[in-house]
């Protein structure tokens, strides 16, 4: 039986099938309309580095035939066969998605789907209307992405630009056209008889996943065949414009002003950047002539007349400069921009996210940010606890940017499982996860630490740390300091070790070492420990 995802929804393609060889097909129409449906082979960077991985209509397929575009059959719009074991290592991502061809907008489609198929069966199904949309005139639909295995993900995000754009949002580079050259008359043909009519093309091993067509008189029907299903598509993404970098010296730098020729010397020729004309209505002072020269005449071609002043100077040396801290390309709900910076996409899931009070530092978008109180057995529980957190609800269609005091951060996915985080470490996490104050087995932990909280469910949390945490797996002689602790798996069993009961430094030669954690749990299990000691 299939699955129906819904947008943001992800699972593990060994979830789905055991089979590698998928179908994909993808139904979209609306009345009037045409439609470009293409698949983008990204690298790690979700980049099209390769354009040969570009399978669309004007190529339809892979170098070593790892994805084929198959056109429409069996009720789909259009039809792709990917064989994921034989894609090469440097593709990371399959972005399945739907351009307008023409004037429309994606707001105009009727109901559609992204479905995969295998072994003639089809294994899960994301649909989508046009009500989700608005004006865009591309959607990505689904992915495959190899994070660890191969994984399938719903996206259903609309995108401003068509297939030019989206296309440039890759990387990709999209040819100019060039005018056809002008053909000579062509000579009146002669009679000839007609020629024989070529063999038809034996039909590829590759079938019509579901209600193939009736078989042809003669022929015996074709054997189902035995591959995946349809994928969904890729998250929305920004477009990044193209900037055409202008011949201009590096920002912050003026061009000096050329000296007048000496008599009898030939016009200088205008530096790089500046501009050689005066602004048109407008006549410039002549620049005031050096002793024994005489000063340069107006309108001279080759002197320059100055550089204009105010006007915001950017070129290669700025774009260089600026290209490492650009926003990164997305393809997930949250994405680290870097080790201090998330984003967050709150169109992607259909969920809001709840994020410590102060730490949006941008958003883009329709974004509400609202009051997220914990109620009075909440604020009771957390002034008791230790663990009580001042948060704020986001929600609408946008991008959050959120930091907090230079931490590293650090995006949890969970699928159904579930992980113990001290309250004073979470900075934002999906309101679709279960969150509650989790108690910790034993006596006299300093500082009130005896409590953690405990997220369950599907969606992310983000874990902030002070520098690079290192991950431990859980043994039987596994210590931590409390202080350190940042998150442990919640199947692991948690005990309170104190070699004393005094104060860190409370008498000479004492280690400073009081109260420490045990973990103890089958193998699996983990814990999570910053360098740095609250």
């Amino acid at each position: 039986m299939a699955r129906e995802f819904q947008r943001g929804h992800k699972a593990k393609i060994s979830d789905l099938t055991p089979g590698t060889d998928l179908y994909v097909g993808v139904q979209i129409s609306a009345p009037g309309l045409s439609f470009d449906i293409s698949c983008f082979g990204l690298d790690a960077d979700e980049r099209l580095s390769d354009d040969r991985y570009f399978v669309f209509f004007n190529q339809p397929k892979s170098p070593e035939e790892s994805i084929q575009l198959l056109g429409a059959q069996a009720g789909d719009t259009e039809s792709f066969r990917v064989t994921l074991d034989r894609l090469p290592a440097h593709i990371h991502r399959l972005s399945f998605t739907a351009t307008v061809d023409g004037a429309g907008d994606m707001s105009q489609i009727g109901p559609g789907y992204i479905r995969i198929v295998a072994g003639g069966e089809e294994v899960v199904r994301y649909a989508f209307t046009g009500a989700e949309f608005s004006t865009e005139r591309a959607v990505m639909l689904g992915d495959f992405y190899l994070k660890g295995v191969w994984r399938f993900a719903a996206v259903g995000q609309g995108f401003d630009g068509g297939l030019d754009a989206l296309l440039k949002n890759f990387g990709g580079e999209v040819a100019e056209e060039e005018p056809a050259p002008q053909q000579p008359p062509q000579a009146v043909p002669g009679f000839a008889p007609p020629a024989a009519p070529a063999p038809a093309a034996a039909p590829p091993p590759f079938g019509v996943p579901a209600a193939p067509p009736a078989p042809q008189a003669g022929r015996p029907p074709q054997p189902a065949p035995g591959f995946g299903a349809p994928a969904p598509a890729d998250p929305q993404v920004h477009s990044a414009p193209t900037i055409a970098a202008p011949m201009t010296p590096p920002v912050g730098t003026v061009p000096p002003q050329a000296p007048p020729p000496s008599y009898g010397q030939p016009p200088q020729q205008p530096q790089f950047g500046q501009i050689p004309g005066p602004p048109a209505g407008q006549v410039p002072p002549a620049p005031p002539a050096a002793y024994g020269q005489q000063p340069a005449p107006y309108g001279v071609p080759g002197v320059p007349q100055g550089v204009p002043q105010g006007v915001p100077q950017t070129g290669p040396g700025l774009q260089a400069a600026l290209q490492p801290y650009k926003e990164l390309p997305t393809g997930q709900r949250w994405t680290p921009q870097n080790q201090q910076l998330m984003r967050v996409d709150l169109a992607m899931g259909g969920t809001s996210v709840l994020a410590r009070q102060g730490s949006m530092v941008m958003y883009q978008g329709k974004v509400d940010f609202g009051y997220k109180g914990a109620g009075f057995s909440g604020r009771i529980v957390g002034n008791a606890t230790g663990q009580e957190m001042q948060l704020m609800r986001c929600s609408g269609r946008g991008q959050v940017f959120l930091a907090e005091g230079g931490a590293h951060l650090h995006p949890i996915e969970l699928q159904g499982d579930a992980i113990c985080v001290s309250a004073e470490n979470v900075l934002a996490f999906d309101e679709s996860l279960q969150h509650e104050v989790r108690r910790i087995e034993g006596h006299g932990i300093p500082g009130g630490a005896l409590f953690t909280m405990q997220f369950q469910g599907t969606g992310t949390v983000v874990v902030k740390t002070h520098g690079t945490p290192v991950v431990l797996p859980v043994t039987p002689t596994t210590f931590a300091d409390s202080n350190a602790v940042v998150a442990w798996s919640a199947a692991s069993q948690v005990i309170l070790s104190s070699q004393v009961r005094l104060r860190r430094n409370a008498y000479p030669g004492h280690s400073g070492e009081t109260v420490n954690l045990q973990f103890r749990g089958a193998p699996g299990n983990f814990v999570v420990v910053q360098p740095y000691e609250v």
